[in-house]
């Protein structure tokens, strides 16, 4: 049964606060998804990224990016590239608060690459908020993981690679929404 928003009952009645700083994740929630990204000419902004960016840092809630990058563990990816696509992604949307980048593979077993909470957790203490007044934004289930799991909240924004299992357990234990712009709002706003 649906209730707010288009959201499970029991989501619509879970009780969340207005969130006090915004994450996100960078490949297909804030860019489009190039894999293994090394060159600043391929960053293009999802619809209404520069936009809602804009109306957050004018409304003063700190905003920050948290992003796995194995290319760099696996030789894809030199350091110099990934700063130079981080640049251009700044110059499309603005200054970020905060860039939490893990660089290792997925055999590190490091406890920064989400799923993990390690991103969220060092984003938080860098903008000086609880883990709980943070909001993930992202595009996949590993995205709503490292949310719950550093104890923040988090809004899937599913594209064509987010699988419908991801969905279903964001349904269950975050929120979903339509685009970048709706999972702001909600995040802003919070639900009673």
């Amino acid at each position: 049964m649906l209730g707010l928003s288009g959201l499970p009952r029991h989501a619509a009645t879970r009780s969340w606060r207005r969130a006090r700083a915004l994450l996100f994740d960078r490949d297909g929630t804030l860019i489009h998804d190039v894999p293994y990204l090394a060159d600043p000419q391929q960053v293009r902004p999802v619809n209404g990224a520069a936009e809602t960016l804009a109306a957050l840092r004018e409304q003063g809630v700190p905003v920050g990016v948290v992003s796995n990058q194995s290319g760099l563990a696996r030789g894809l990816i030199r350091p110099c590239q990934l700063a130079a696509v981080n640049r251009r992604v700044e110059q499309l949307l603005g200054p970020f608060d905060t860039w939490q980048i893990c660089p290792h593979a997925p055999v590190d077993r490091c406890s920064c690459r989400k799923p993990r909470p390690g991103l969220v957790l060092a984003a938080a203490r860098e903008l000086r908020v609880a883990p709980s007044e943070c909001v993930l934004v992202g595009d996949i289930g590993s995205d709503v993981q490292a949310a719950l799991r550093a104890g923040a909240r988090a809004v899937l924004v599913p594209t064509e690679v987010t699988r419908p299992e991801e969905i279903a357990a964001a349904r269950r234990s975050a929120q979903v929404a339509t685009s970048l712009a709706e999972a702001v709002q909600n995040a802003l706003v919070g639900l009673a």
